[in-house]
Formats: C-alpha cells, structure tokens, sequence
C-alpha cells in the first residue's frame, strides 16, 4: 500500500508538475514510518531528513544529506583535524628527509644551532658583569649622598646620577631576560632537533 500511495503521488506531481518540472528540483524522502513522499519542497518537520532529487523520470540524479546530530558532526570535526595533522605531519617528514641523509646530519646541524646561542649567553654574561660592577661602583658613590647617605649634612644626590642608576638597572633587568630567552631557546633547538632524529629513525626504521 506504502508502494502503491508513493507511485500515485510521483504520477500526480510529474502530470501536474511536467510544465515546471524542467526547472524546479523535485525531491523524494522516507519518512520515520517508512513512507516515501515526493515533492517540489520539503516539509518543515521532514528538513532534517536525507532527500533524492528526482528528474522529470523519476530517476535520481543527486542527494541531499540528512541533518547531523551534534556527535555526528562532533565526530567529523575530529576527523578533519587527524586529517590535517596526518598531512602536516607527512609535510614535516618529507622536509625531513630532504633536508638531511643522516643523522649525524641533524647532530651537526643541532650543535651548530646549540653553539649560537651559546655564544650569545657568554656575551651577554660577559656584557651583565660589566654592569654589575658599573652598577656597583654607582651604588657606592650614591652612599656619599642624600637620601643614601647616614650623614645628615650630606648633600642631595645628583639627579644625573639618580638617572644613570635607574638607566644602569633597566638595562641589567634587559639583559638578565635576553640571558633566559637565549637558554630558553637552547632548551628548545635541542629538544626540537632530538625529536627530528627520533622521526628520522622511525621512518629510516633505524629504531
């Protein structure tokens, strides 16, 4: 009966329809009971629902997908985003392998990096114990004067002075974070290119 109710509606709506049939989309979906309906445009409550689109023959020539549940669609984000990480990480081992043929490769290039910015923390200790002493030696003549000084008669310290302190520590605090940065980042080149070489031997299966 289901059969018999869905070809008569299809008949009806291609005898009726065959004048705007050539340009309006018409569409056939089942409904929960197991109803096939067919139709210029789909019902409100049926939108969510999987639809054909039909021609004037009543043969399918596309479908349109049924609404997601939020799972679902929770589910297929989670796929889109192994899917880039999968692509990323295909990209990161084909410059792997283009950029090195061995692992005494990275090792080389590693220390080479790891050396830089070793260089740059002893210059930059060497530049810190400098100021220190400067900072040292404008502490010690500030003692000679107010408000620094115990001396009551003392005079008021020089505002160039006062300016050349202040100059003197913020470039101290500069240079104590550039000191950390530059360990920072050594701590990260090597962790970085250990891991390169971890990835190297797994695709070489060198493990």
């Amino acid at each position: 009966m289901k059969f018999l109710k869905a070809s008569a509606l299809m008949i009806c709506c291609l005898s009726t329809g065959i004048a705007t049939a050539q340009t309006a989309a018409l569409y056939r979906w089942v409904d929960e009971d197991g109803v096939v309906h067919y139709g210029d445009s789909i019902p409100a409550k049926y939108a969510g629902l999987e639809r054909q689109v039909v021609n004037e023959h009543g043969i399918t020539v596309g479908v349109v997908q049924a609404k997601k549940t939020e799972e679902e669609l929770a589910a297929d984000a989670r796929l889109e985003e192994l899917r880039i990480e999968a692509e990323l990480q295909r990209r990161r081992d084909q410059a792997l392998l283009a950029t090195y043929l061995t692992i005494d490769e990275i090792e080389m290039h590693r220390d080479r990096r790891v050396e830089l910015f070793q260089a740059q923390a002893r210059v930059t200790e060497l530049y810190l114990r400098n100021l220190q002493r400067h900072m040292d030696s404008l502490r010690e003549e500030a003692a000679q004067f107010q408000p620094y000084s115990e001396d009551p008669e003392a005079p008021m310290i020089d505002p160039d002075l006062v300016d050349e302190i202040t100059q003197t520590k913020d470039t101290i605090v500069r240079h104590e974070e550039n000191l950390r940065k530059f360990k920072t980042d050594e701590q990260n080149i090597v962790a970085r290119f250990d891991g390169d070489i971890d990835r190297f031997k797994e695709i070489k299966g060198l493990n």
